[in-house]
């Protein structure tokens, strides 16, 4: 067995790398650290996320400089500033009780003034990202004249986040005589050009097949309708109660929704992306990282530098458009040797692309069912009887306080005590699953219990005049039925989103609740209109109960009716039946008032997806 003194590190720092918990070093480090060590020729070193590159570089890098000098000496460009403190940190881990070395992070959302008074203190490591580095040399403020060795950790995720013009300006500022080792989970061309145009015959390792999996990842996927996403999503956290996971979404809006959406419903949950500033981004990634956070929720940029241990599941809750992201997001799991997880959570039409991605890393997806309500439940059981078995009993202290909880449970038998105490916290499981659909989707994409019709073919359809251009989506309409009208997703049939207008379905025993609770209701400035359409298609007549106060005040069912087509949805032109009644001016003002209406909405006070504000009757 290979022993980090064995690979030609000092006894000092092998010591020290053993004190904080290293004691057999990884494939790439095993091969990377002895040609590293001699410290004379440009290296490349391909191997996938979470196999240890970091040591790779870091424990030669230590080696190498000198701790005597104050000149900076090394320069690791990483990026983003997430990673580029993870590398810190490890190096002032390894470093600790080894030499004494200033390392420098420099990142944007900081203070630069602080960062540019730390490099002249005698920086001898500068772990930068490109950006911010830039800035420091623009000000004069760093320099890289004196560089012996240049480290491009993640070499591709720099280049896909467009930092090429970056680091052609910093590597052309570093002397020609300088070292540099590039580690990368992929090769791309664009990585290739780098290395063709910055290094001289470098030594090449590969670990494992070039841009391959991790075989340590299971890979997973699940199908389902766009619309159950949120809701298949649920019931994977569920049916994995000891779930320590990332969730992925393409963009910022997307992550925040989701975040606050999961912490609506009780789960331990936060958002990772750009929008938050440094200090919020260092507070959730803490939580994080001791474990208090049990879902992060986040970016592709954002999570490029976590490195954090035991990762169990990887949740893709959508297919990102380049493979790249996809291999950097599975591999936040599955870290140094351990085991992990990754699930795709797609489409019928998105299949397609799982197969390139498998085709590329070489990996099998298993598709797994989105488990059922029943399933879940059971799950939910069995954990809690597993804590009820593993927890440590504090048998002096408790001692005292047994006699009174004996007298208080002395009337139930064995039986009926476990019964008990497994509802308290198992009923809530039980209520909300009760009669869960099945979310999986067919071959044709329709969700297998509504053989491609509603959910509810009992329900009642309302017709509302919101749509896709008030930014309203699936998530956003059901908080405001749960928020406005106390109904829950269960009682939800249908969602048929449209530009300008929308239906939904309800049973119906809930449609007075729908009508109640929109009373009055204003969303972005406007009133809120909701009627109930006889027609599953959308077309034709309609009922209307007791709607009628706004119709002349709002231009009544013209917006809907003729100029956005919200009752012509089946090809019928008598759905507009008061419009008619309304006269032509006065329509023609109303429009005017929508459309004034709509502009606002964007800037206005009222509820805006992604902002959960609660207001009983202004949104």
């Amino acid at each position: 067995m290979k022993t980090f003194q064995s690979l030609g590190l000092s006894k000092g720092l092998s010591d020290a790398v053993q004190l904080i918990g290293f004691e057999t070093p990884t494939p790439i480090q095993e091969k990377a650290i002895p040609l590293l060590l001699t410290g004379n020729r440009d290296f490349i070193g391909l191997a996938q996320t979470g196999t240890g590159k970091t040591a790779a570089f870091g424990l030669p890098l230590l080696e190498l400089v000198d701790d005597n000098s104050k000149e900076t000496q090394a320069l690791v460009l990483a990026p983003t500033r997430e990673l580029g403190l993870q590398i810190v940190s490890d190096l002032e881990n390894f470093s600790e009780r080894f030499k004494k070395l200033n390392i420098v992070a420099v990142y944007g959302g900081a203070s630069i003034s602080e960062q540019i008074r730390k490099v002249k203190r005698g920086a001898q490591i500068i772990v930068a990202t490109p950006g911010r580095l830039i800035d420091l040399l623009g000000k004069k403020a760093v320099n890289l004249t004196t560089i012996k060795y240049v480290v491009l950790d993640e070499a591709d995720e720099m280049l896909n986040m467009g930092f090429k013009e970056d680091i052609d300006e910093i590597l052309s500022t570093t002397p020609d005589t300088k070292i540099t080792w590039l580690f990368s989970a992929t090769m791309p061309k664009e990585v290739r050009a780098i290395a063709k145009n910055y290094m001289s015959d470098p030594e090449e390792l590969t670990v494992g097949e070039k841009n391959t999996g991790n075989i340590n990842i299971e890979h997973q996927y699940v199908v389902t309708q766009e619309r159950d996403k949120y809701s298949a999503l649920k019931r994977i956290l569920d049916y994995n109660p000891e779930i320590f996971g990332l969730i992925f979404c393409r963009t910022r809006i997307d992550t925040q929704r989701i975040a606050e959406s999961l912490m609506k419903d009780g789960y331990n949950a936060d958002a990772l992306h750009g929008d938050l500033n440094q200090a919020q981004r260092d507070r959730v990634m803490m939580k994080f990282r001791n474990r208090t956070l049990q879902i992060l929720v986040a970016t592709d940029v954002a999570a490029r530098g976590i490195d954090v241990d035991n990762i169990t599941h990887v949740i893709h809750l959508n297919i990102p458009d380049e493979m790249e992201f996809y291999t950097h997001r599975s591999g936040r799991t599955a870290r140094a040797g351990r085991k992990g997880i990754s699930i795709a959570m797609v489409s019928n039409r998105e299949t397609g692309k799982l197969k390139q991605i498998e085709k590329i890393l070489k990996a099998t997806f298993v598709k797994i069912p989105v488990p059922t309500g029943p399933e879940v439940c059971q799950k939910q059981l069995l954990a809690l009887m597993r804590k009820v078995h593993e927890v440590k009993v504090n048998e002096a202290e408790i001692e005292t306080f047994l006699p009174a909880v004996y007298e208080e449970l002395k009337d139930l038998t064995k039986n009926e005590l476990i019964k008990r105490f497994a509802s308290l916290e198992f009923n809530r499981f039980l209520e909300y699953y009760r009669n869960a659909p099945d979310l999986n989707a067919d071959s044709k994409g329709n969700s297998a219990d509504r053989g491609g019709a509603e959910r509810y073919s009992t329900g009642d359809r309302f017709f509302i005049n919101l749509g896709k251009m008030d930014e309203l989506d699936v998530p956003t309409l059901l908080e405001l039925l749960d928020d406005c009208c106390g109904i829950t997703k269960k009682n939800v049939g249908k969602i048929d989103l449209k530009g300008a207008y929308s239906f939904f379905e309800v049973d119906k025993e809930k449609s007075a609740d729908v009508i109640k609770g929109f009373e009055g209701m204003e969303y972005a400035g406007r009133i809120v209109r909701v009627e109930i359409t006889d027609q599953k298609s959308g077309g034709g007549g309609s009922r209307s109960r007791g709607w009628e106060r706004s119709g002349p005040k709002e231009g009544g069912r013209e917006r809907s009716g003729n100029r956005e087509g919200g009752h012509r949805e089946g090809g019928s032109r008598e759905g507009g039946s008061r419009e008619r009644s309304v006269s032509g001016q006065r329509g023609k003002e109303s429009r005017e008032r929508e459309g004034r209406n709509r502009g606002a909405g964007s800037s206005g006070s009222g509820y805006r997806p992604g902002n959960f504000e609660k207001k009983r009757k202004r949104y």
